[in-house]
């Protein structure tokens, strides 16, 4: 019989468990386990036992890392949002912003649409009534424009699109674009691959004046 700390605990979370971890690497094992259990489900239906036993811990450990299962969701879209940001940034370094912007507006989109719209969606529907998760959302998102709004000025900057467009509002555009595909995830056969690669293409076509 397995040890009753052990009992439950996923095959992913029993590898990760035989592992020793400092704080913090336990700290990032965590989150990267609730964010695999709320990508796979939902904010509500999600409980901190199904999460330690994903990351191959017991509860008591989780809530030595986090408070609550609020804050642990809090964790999770700050890590899936910086992972995505620090690639996005690291590209545009090295290869400049028009170039960036050509190679990862196509994989740029299936990750949004993979997870950070996935886990706002899951926070809206929470929002209404936790003014805590309103307030987080609201500061996330807003990072989040502001950091494509900037890089659509430095794109706009390098001659990659017309000077009259707007990067605030196209960032805006950006981030609802993401939501639909999120929308299409959820309920299944409202749009297909090729909806949303025409639906890209317009957008780089309006965006790049590439009439």
């Amino acid at each position: 019989m397995k040890p009753a700390h052990e009992r439950g605990i996923t095959a992913r979370g029993r590898e990760r468990h035989t592992v020793r971890l400092s704080a913090a690497e336990r700290r990032e094992a965590i989150v990267t386990a609730a964010l695999r259990v709320f990508s796979e489900g939902s904010y509500a239906g999600a409980t901190t036992a199904q999460i330690a036993r994903e990351a191959g811990i017991s509860e008591p450990i989780l809530y030595r890392h986090f408070g609550s299962k609020k804050d642990l969701y809090f964790a999770c879209l700050d890590l899936a949002w910086s992972g995505l940001r620090d690639s996005l940034q690291a590209k545009m370094d090295e290869v400049g912003p028009v170039e960036a912007w050509r190679e990862l507006g196509p994989s740029t989109m299936r990750r949004l649409k993979a997870v950070v719209p996935n886990l706002w969606m899951q926070a809206i529907t929470e929002a209404g009534k936790d003014p805590e998760i309103r307030r987080f959302v609201r500061k996330h998102m807003r990072e989040v424009h502001d950091f494509f709004a900037e890089a659509l000025r430095e794109l706009q900057e390098a001659g990659g699109i017309p000077p009259d467009r707007d990067p605030n509002a196209e960032a805006w555009i950006f981030l609802g674009g993401s939501l639909l595909a999120s929308f299409g995830d959820r309920l299944g056969g409202l749009l297909s691959d090729d909806d949303f690669n025409a639906i890209k293409a317009q957008r780089w076509r309006w965006l790049s004046g590439s009439y």
